[in-house]
């Protein structure tokens, strides 16, 4: 048995020496092939029970003794649920030896826990006989991690409430900054900033975050669309929430994003991958490896299971997109559109759950966009850790060939660090961009009546006078006043620029 204290784990340096406890001992004592936690748990001595960065500590009351069912009521009390180390410890012990495990206490929670999801996981009957009891208890501790809808299995006593299903489960750990955010209540502050907007303003806004959402998404792909192409996956992103994720209807999304392809459209029948090739042999050089094509139909049509399942359920809109429109990314059922369709998917997961007001769709990917770097990191904190657990050689259209079963790297993750940065970006549009765009149309419309007021300019010319005054901050550059503005004189031009600032002092 591994006993030895340590320093670091899985390339970890921890806090200060202890002895490792739960996932990450079971992980070591078994060499299982998994992702380790994003928290890991050490034994270090000291007082009580406490957390330190990606680490969590213990006291040496709280040390398991080396029993791998005794880690694993440790982990499922501290940690929270590890669907796939359980799964891949179920398949390595066995079934037998799990059941003797959880003979060792059949009405306790923790072996009522492993019990269920040991045959939920392997699709099994262990030799035990029902409890049929009335007395459930929760399978998911609402306390380490968000829980979905409660559905009760008698057999085991439990009171399954997973969010997701067998296919396709991500979870959330429970964090403090996802915790605030929630209270926040950032649904009813959306209501609050545009409850006063006239509703013509609010649709204008609405189409112009549209706009912007969907050039950002192009963007960040490095495309740049045409005003036609863009405007019309805009309408797609205002659709978002009316009709049920089906693969029918992301299909008919990935039509409409790519109209004149050159690849077979819908899912991909080989395999793919998100990287550079080798500038001499071009073979592939991965940064993530796409879920294999054989598994696409059981992942996808888990997702569309578990999205149906959340958009029912009393879970925070958020929270409840994030497994969605990540978990879809991570899978890349296409060619090309996943991206995209990505952040498609947390519109829909917003708008199907009402954060907001039908029509009102704000631009998430272009708080994504300016947050480029951080967005890249978050999704390579999923592909990076999983690399070494592909088995992967090169074909000979220089794409990547799969040796290894790999669906469980897809359908059972953690989504927490997906979690908070989402939340951030949400916070941000709705705290930021919301606002500042209905204040930007605000004094649009109190600039452009001064100006029919004061002035008989036609329409594209007020238009494009407050357009220069926004970006210069309310002044007129010289090369504007001597080029786009130079019938305008120098009195008139100062007497505009000073309505402007007048109006934008008002406004704030």
């Amino acid at each position: 048995m591994n006993n030895r204290p340590i320093r670091s784990m899985f390339g970890r340096a921890a806090p200060r020496k202890g002895y490792a406890a739960g996932y990450g001992w079971l992980i070591q004592e078994y060499a299982l092939a998994v992702p380790p936690p994003q928290r890991l748990a050490l034994i270090d001595g000291k007082r009580g029970r406490r957390s330190e960065g990606d680490w969590l500590l213990f006291d040496d009351p709280y040390r398991p003794e080396d029993d791998p069912y005794e880690h694993l009521v440790f982990a499922l009390k501290y940690e929270g649920i590890d669907l796939h180390l359980i799964k891949v410890l179920c398949e390595l012990l066995g079934s037998e030896r799990i059941a003797g495990m959880i003979r060792r206490e059949p009405t306790g929670q923790y072996a009522r826990r492993l019990w269920f999801l040991c045959e939920w996981l392997l699709d099994t009957v262990l030799d035990i006989p029902d409890l049929g009891t009335r007395d459930y208890y929760d399978l998911v501790d609402p306390d380490l991690q968000y829980p979905g809808p409660p559905r009760n299995s008698r057999r085991h006593g439990i009171r399954n409430n997973l969010p997701g299903t067998v296919d396709f489960c991500p979870l959330i750990h429970r964090t403090e900054m996802l915790d605030n955010c929630i209270a926040m209540n950032l649904s009813s502050k959306i209501r609050g900033e545009t409850r006063d907007v006239p509703s013509d303003l609010l649709l204008r806004a609405a189409a112009f975050l549209m706009l912007a959402d969907s050039r950002a998404s192009f963007a960040i792909e490095g495309e740049k669309p045409t005003i036609g192409h863009a405007q019309r996956w805009a309408a797609a992103i205002g659709q978002a929430g009316r009709a049920p994720i089906t693969r029918t209807e992301l299909e008919r999304l990935q039509q409409l994003m790519i109209p004149r392809p050159a690849f077979s459209m819908g899912y991909r029948t080989g395999e793919g991958f998100i990287g550079d090739r080798d500038r001499l042999t071009h073979e592939p050089l991965p940064e993530h490896i796409s879920a294999k094509a054989e598994d696409l139909e059981r992942l996808m049509g888990g997702l569309e299971e578990t999205a149906t399942m959340l958009e029912a359920a009393d879970m925070d809109a958020v929270i409840a997109a994030v497994g969605i429109a990540f978990g879809f990314v991570f899978i890349h059922p296409f060619v090309d559109g996943n991206g995209r369709l990505h952040r498609w998917l947390i519109h829909h997961m917003l708008a199907a759950k009402g954060f907001s007001d039908e029509g009102l769709i704000f631009p998430v990917s272009s708080i994504m966009l300016e947050r480029i770097d951080e967005y890249r990191r978050v999704l390579q904190s999923f592909s990076l850790p999983r690399l070494n657990l592909i088995e992967w050689s090169p074909d000979e259209h220089y794409n990547v060939r799969i040796h290894n079963d790999t669906i469980d790297l897809y359908r059972y993750f953690d989504a927490t660090a997906l979690a908070e940065f989402l939340y951030d970006c949400v916070r941000q549009t709705v705290e930021s961009t919301l606002p500042a765009e209905i204040a930007i149309l605000r004094r649009h419309d109190a600039m452009k009546s001064w100006l029919e007021e004061h002035f008989e300019f036609s329409d594209s010319t007020d238009t494009l006078l407050i357009s220069f005054l926004e970006h210069g901050n309310g002044t007129l550059s010289a090369r504007a006043r001597k080029k786009e503005f130079s019938f305008i004189s120098a009195d008139d031009i100062e007497r505009i620029e000073e309505a402007y600032r007048k109006i934008s002092a008002d406004d704030t």
